[in-house]
C-alpha cells in the first residue's frame, strides 16, 4: 500500500528543486486554483489566464508557506490575491459590468425560474467591489466558514463577517431599487 504524500512534504521537495513534486502539487490543486480564480473573476478565459499565472508564479512563491496553515488555505490567499489584483485591474481599464458565474448558469439552464434569480445574482455581484467579491467566492462558492475564510483572506473572522454583512446590505439595496423602477 503506497501512502500519499502530503502537501507540506511536496512543497517541501518542490522547494529542494524537485520538478515531480511541484507538478503533483499543481495537479492535486490546479482545480481549486481555477475554480477560485472563476468564482472571483466571473469569466472562464480570465479565470484560465490567471490559473495559468499563478501555476507559473507559485515556484517563487512556494518559499513563503510557512505550514502554519494548510497548504490549501495559503494556496486560497494566493489565488484571491491575485484574482483581486487582475479585478481591480480590470475595473479601472473598463469601468464595466462583467459576466459572473456563466458556469454557474449553464449547470442550471433546464431550471428557468433559477436560472432567472442566478441572472440577476450574476449582475448584482458585479456591483460589489472585488474585496467583496472575493470574500463571497471563498464563504458561498467554497462553503468556507467565516474563519476558514479569514485564514484564506489574511483578514480577521470579523471582517468576513462584516463584508457578508454589506453583501447582504447592497443586494438588498439593489433589488428594492429595481423593484421600485419596474
Amino acid at each position: 500500500m503506497r501512502m500519499e504524500i502530503s502537501d507540506s512534504q511536496l512543497v517541501s521537495l518542490a522547494n529542494s528543486g524537485d520538478a515531480e513534486a511541484f507538478g503533483q502539487l499543481i495537479e492535486r490543486h490546479y482545480d481549486l486554483i481555477f475554480r477560485n480564480a472563476f468564482r472571483v473573476l466571473g469569466r472562464r478565459a480570465d479565470a484560465e489566464d490567471l490559473a495559468q499565472d499563478v501555476c507559473a508564479a507559485l515556484p517563487g512563491k512556494l518559499g513563503a508557506f510557512r505550514g502554519e496553515a494548510r497548504f490549501t488555505t495559503w494556496l486560497y490567499r494566493v489565488v484571491s490575491n491575485a484574482a483581486v489584483d487582475r479585478l481591480r485591474k480590470r475595473l479601472v481599464r473598463t469601468k464595466a459590468a462583467q459576466s459572473w458565474g456563466d458556469l454557474e448558469l449553464m449547470q442550471r439552464a433546464d431550471n428557468d425560474s433559477r436560472r432567472a434569480e442566478l441572472d440577476w445574482l450574476a449582475r448584482a455581484m458585479t456591483t460589489l467591489p472585488p474585496d467583496l467579491r472575493a470574500t463571497v467566492a471563498l464563504t458561498l462558492g467554497e462553503d468556507m466558514t467565516h474563519a476558514q475564510a479569514a485564514r484564506a483572506l489574511d483578514i480577521s473572522e470579523g471582517t468576513v463577517s462584516w463584508r457578508m454583512s454589506e453583501v447582504r446590505k447592497n443586494l438588498r439595496a439593489l433589488a428594492e431599487s429595481e423593484e421600485k423602477t419596474a
